[in-house]
């Protein structure tokens, strides 16, 4: 990988590139080890303050000046940044290249290298740079390389680079509430890994790594077929102690949502959370705001509000911010939008929409909010706009082919779908996607089904269309849409009938919230791809429909918005009671229980 990069072009003009790459009024020569470099001293003091206190420094008749420490090719880059603002940056030479930039307080090298190491994070390549960057020493560098390993934890432990980890660094790693595993056995087969690379050495630490995994987030079947019979576990007391333990809090704790505070039981902190605004709650507008854990199964009554009491409205996350676009009052339709900081917890008032929007339908794609079709005064659109958060502008785009209210909207692979909806008098089972690199609407196969107030997202490279209204009764159905052969086909229908409702994809599952029902809806369910049905989760506090949900993931607060892990006591293990083997093998085999030994892990 190589990249040549300008911060400014001729910094310091032409003129002083022709004079140094003739050698003309240069007042000053680098020498590094037997390579001498003719400068000028003006431009190396605009480019570094270690130049100029050395200039200052050594003012005599000899204008040579010995620089150790550092090759002659990596200060031929330095200079050539310091005369032209550019530098042929490459894997090869960044980190030379940093460590000198800081040695001589180029400061925006020091920049340019750091972009470019921070490029360069993938799963083999972060923890070679993250522990650079603690050499360096570069906070910033160091801090994005972290969050990199925490985040892609499932991957990067599979990697070479991974290996050579340090106990120490590995058990600060395995001990972290935010480290990103959506299976907890694979923290376990990640530290049966590193001990495998050197296990003369490093079975003696499986006590202390152990410690740090989740077990009771496993399941009774993985500790007992998996962990116990482990040699490395078997060998050493008190690991098999702890797994032990873990199925002791796993069996006699049916409901998993007590002793979040006991090591074996505390969940993650998830990467992704997903956030439900607004809505109508006994016919009446909110402005309560949820967020839903997906990793303790837990929803959250968020401080935070929307500015106003809304429903039909349209919501977004993008860049760290949380959008609130359009909707009713039932008493005015607005084209307004809204803003909240999810680091700072404050709303911002952006620019407004073109166009009144109630009933409308978001979607975020390449870094632009789009808001397609909604209604004013009970007039449905087709018209659709977008937004552009760094210009700050909203600006319409091509029309839909059809006027849609009520309609549900989604990106997959560059494009926007949008599906059913309303055009005024009855309910549509029509769809049409846009393509923004020719500003064009292309209708697709029609659903199986008409559907008003239905979800729509994409899932597994399908779009999916479930629930609504059909124009007689509320629906459970749900289909899938393959845009590789212009296809619907039906899929494992609601567990219960849902319009006006929440649909978004987390945790690798589709979750339905809330909605207009036969009944006070505050209840979810998810669908899983594998099993291919419907299961329900934890409903929301509030019973709400006409609500707007959206994923909100990677803000760096993350615990700000999720279940507090340090709510609950501790769980007590020294309760007087010991399981024998026997009776832990019975309970593998007949606890009624049965989803601890189903979950997947």
């Amino acid at each position: 990988m190589s990249d040549k990069r300008t911060l400014f072009p001729c910094k310091s003009g032409s003129v002083f590139d022709e004079l140094c790459l003739e050698g003309k009024l240069c007042d000053a020569v680098i020498k590094v080890q037997d390579v001498e470099f003719p400068v000028h001293k003006m431009v190396l003091c605009h480019c570094s303050s270690y130049f100029r206190s050395l200039f200052e420094r050594w003012m005599t008749t000899d204008k040579v000046f010995n620089l150790s420490g550092l090759s002659p090719d990596t200060m031929q880059l330095i200079i050539e940044f310091a005369y032209t603002g550019s530098v042929n940056v490459t894997e090869d030479n960044v980190q030379d290249l940093l460590l000198v930039a800081d040695m001589l307080n180029v400061m925006d090298l020091i920049q340019v290298c750091t972009d470019f190491l921070n490029e360069m994070l993938r799963p083999e390549k972060c923890i070679g740079i993250w522990r650079f960057a603690k050499v360096c020493p570069n906070s910033e560098m160091q801090c994005k390389a972290f969050c990199y390993i925490t985040d892609h934890f499932e991957e990067v432990f599979l990697c070479e680079e991974f290996l050579e980890l340090s106990v120490q660094d590995l058990t600060e790693f395995l001990g972290r509430d935010d480290l990103n595993v959506r299976k907890e056995s694979n923290v376990f087969e990640a530290i049966l890994r590193w001990i495998d690379h050197i296990p003369g050495e490093r079975e003696e630490h499986i006590a202390v790594l152990l410690s740090k995994v989740r077990l009771a987030l496993t399941s009774v079947a993985y500790i007992w077929i998996n962990v116990l019979t482990n040699q490395v576990v078997c060998n050493n007391s008190e690991s098999k102690q702890m797994a032990k333990d873990a199925m002791k809090h796993m069996i006699r704790n049916r409901n998993m949502k007590q002793g979040f505070c006991n090591p074996y039981g505390r969940p993650r902190v998830p990467n992704a959370i997903m956030l439900a605004s607004g809505g109508l709650s006994d016919s009446n507008p909110i402005g309560d705001i949820e967020a839903y854990d997906p990793r303790s199964d837990v929803w959250i009554k968020l401080s935070n509000k929307l500015k106003h009491p809304l429903a039909y409205h349209g919501t977004a996350f993008l860049d760290g911010y949380f959008y609130c676009i359009g909707g009713s009052d039932t008493v005015q339709d607005f084209s307004s939008v809204y803003r909240l900081d999810m680091r700072t917890h404050t709303w911002h008032e952006v620019a407004p929409m073109h166009n009144r929007r109630t009933y409308v339908s978001v979607t975020v794609l390449d870094g632009f909010i789009y808001a397609l079709g909604g209604s004013v005064s009970s007039f449905g659109h087709s018209s659709a706009e977008r937004y552009d958060p760094e210009a700050n502008q909203w600006t319409l785009i091509a029309s839909m082919q059809e006027q849609r209210c009520d309609a549900s909207c989604t990106s997959l692979h560059g494009k926007i779908y949008i599906c059913g909806g309303c055009d005024g008098f009855d309910c549509l089972q029509s769809a049409e996607c846009y393509d923004p690199g020719t500003n064009l609407w292309t209708m697709i196969a029609p659903m199986i089904n008409r559907r008003s107030g239905g979800g729509v997202v994409a899932f597994k490279d399908q779009i999916y269309a479930v629930g609504g209204f059909n124009g007689e009764e509320h629906q459970r159905w749900a289909e899938s849409y393959d845009p590789s052969t212009n296809s619907w086909q039906d899929v494992c229908p609601l567990l219960h009938t849902r319009r006006e409702f929440g649909l978004e994809v987390i945790e690798d599952r589709i979750l339905a919230v809330g909605g207009f029902a036969d009944y006070d809806n505050n209840d979810a369910e998810a669908y899983c791809s594998v099993t291919g049905l419907w299961t329900l989760c934890c409903g929301m506090k509030i019973s709400r429909s006409a609500l707007s949900c959206c994923v909100v993931q990677g803000i760096p607060n993350m615990a700000d918005y999720t279940f507090s892990r340090d709510s609950l006591p501790l769980f007590n293990f020294d309760d007087g009671v010991a399981l024998d083997e026997n009776q832990m093998t019975f309970s593998v085999l007949s606890h009624p229980n049965s989803r601890y030994f189903d979950r997947v892990s």
